[in-house]
C-alpha cells in the first residue's frame, strides 16, 4: 500500500539527526578539554593554576551539561529519560553510556569546584552555599594525583564512547567500524585542546603561561596527522573488505554533499589548514622581556627571550579544528546513514 498522505519523515533513512551529531561533538570536546587541563596542571606542578587550566575545567561541564541536554530533548519521550538512571542493562551501550556520564560528570563538576575554590568562598553570590561544602572539596583536593588520574580514563572513556553508541543505530558499515571510537577519542582530545587554547586567551589571559601554551599547541599539532592516519586507515580497511563495505566506502567518499563536507570541510579546513598554520605561522615570535631582580644593596638587571604566540592566527587555528571536529560528527553520522 503505497503512502499518499501524512509525513513522510518515518521512512526516511535518517534516525538520528542534527543534535546527536552536536552532542557527540560536545562530548568529545568536554573529554579533551578535561584531558587538556589535567596535562598543564601536572606539567605545572605549583598551587597557581595556570589560565588553560582554568579554561579547560569550566569547559568540560558545561560542554556535557549542554550536549546531554540536546540529547535528552531529541528522545522521543524526553520526560522519561530520568527512568535510564535507575534501570541499567550492562549489555546495552546506551545504558553503560549513562552510567559514564553520570559519574564523569560528577568528576569535571568537582574538578571546576576545586579549580575554582577560592572564587567560590569568597563570592557574595556563592559564600553561603559553598563554606559548608569548603571542607569535602578540600578532602577530596588533598586525595592527591590519582583522583585526577580517574578522571582522566573517565574522560578518555567518555571521548572513546561515542564512538561506540554510533553502534547502536544497527548493521551500518560505517558506524559499525572498529576504528571509529579511536578517531572520536583522537578528534575529541584535539578539539578540548583548541578549545582550552581558545578559552584560555580569550578569558585568562593574564595568567596563561607561554611554555603552557606551546605545550597544548605542540600537541593538538601531533594529533591532527594521528586523526588524518586514523581515517586513511578506515577508509581503506572498508574498501578493502570489498562487497557492501567497499560500495559504501566509495559512496560517502565520492556521492553528493557529504563528500564535499568531508574533503572540504573534515579533511581540508579542519585537518590540513590546522597544520599548515601551526608549521607556519605558530611557531611564535621572539620577544624581549626585561626584568629587575635585587641582588643585595643594589639592582642587576637582566632581559629574557621568549616565544610570543600571535593570538589572532591562534583562535584562527583553534577554530578552524573545532569546525573540523563538529563536520567529522555530522559527516559520519550522517554518511553513515544514509549509506548503507
Amino acid at each position: 500500500m503505497e503512502q499518499i498522505w501524512g509525513s513522510m519523515v518515518q521512512y526516511t533513512a535518517i534516525q538520528w539527526e542534527w543534535p546527536v551529531a552536536v552532542y557527540l561533538f560536545l562530548a568529545g570536546l568536554s573529554a579533551g578539554a578535561l584531558i587538556a587541563a589535567l596535562l598543564v596542571k601536572w606539567r605545572d606542578g605549583n598551587n597557581e593554576y595556570d589560565g588553560l587550566v582554568k579554561a579547560g575545567v569550566l569547559l568540560a561541564p558545561v560542554a556535557i551539561g549542554i550536549g546531554q541536554a540536546l540529547l535528552i530533548v531529541d528522545l522521543s519521550k524526553p520526560l522519561s529519560f530520568w527512568l535510564l538512571m535507575f534501570h541499567y542493562q550492562l549489555n546495552s551501550v546506551m545504558s553503560i553510556g549513562v552510567i559514564l556520564l553520570m559519574v564523569y560528570s560528577g568528576l569535571a563538576t568537582l574538578l571546576a569546584v576545586i579549580v575554582f575554590k577560592g572564587f567560590l568562598a569568597e563570592s557574595e553570590w556563592t559564600e553561603w552555599c559553598f563554606s559548608p561544602l569548603l571542607p569535602v572539596v578540600e578532602w577530596f583536593e588533598n586525595r592527591g594525583t590519582w583522583l585526577e588520574w580517574i578522571m582522566c580514563l573517565f574522560a578518555i572513556a567518555i571521548a572513546a564512547y561515542t564512538g561506540f553508541l554510533l553502534s547502536a543505530l544497527g548493521a551500518k558499515p560505517l558506524l559499525n567500524v572498529p576504528l571509529l571510537p579511536l578517531l572520536f577519542l583522537v578528534s575529541g582530545i584535539s578539539a578540548g585542546i583548541a578549545a582550552t587554547i581558545a578559552g584560555g586567551v580569550i578569558a585568562f589571559k593574564g595568567s596563561v603561561r607561554d611554555e603552557n601554551l606551546n605545550y597544548l599547541l605542540s600537541l593538538d599539532t601531533k594529533l591532527l596527522p594521528v586523526e588524518l592516519f586514523v581515517l586513511f586507515i578506515m577508509f581503506s580497511g572498508l574498501i578493502n573488505m570489498g562487497g557492501q563495505y567497499a560500495v559504501v566506502a566509495k559512496q560517502a567518499l565520492t556521492v553528493g554533499l557529504w563528500a564535499k563536507v568531508f574533503w572540504l570541510g573534515v579533511i581540508g579546513a579542519g585537518l590540513i589548514l590546522p597544520i599548515i598554520v601551526a608549521l607556519t605561522s605558530l611557531h611564535g615570535q621572539q620577544q624581549t622581556v626585561s626584568h629587575s631582580v635585587s641582588i643585595a644593596a643594589g639592582q642587576a638587571a637582566y632581559q629574557e627571550v621568549r616565544q610570543a604566540v600571535p593570538v589572532g592566527t591562534l583562535l584562527i587555528n583553534s577554530t578552524m579544528v573545532l569546525l573540523g571536529g563538529v563536520l567529522l560528527r555530522f559527516y559520519i553520522l550522517y554518511a553513515g546513514q544514509i549509506f548503507s
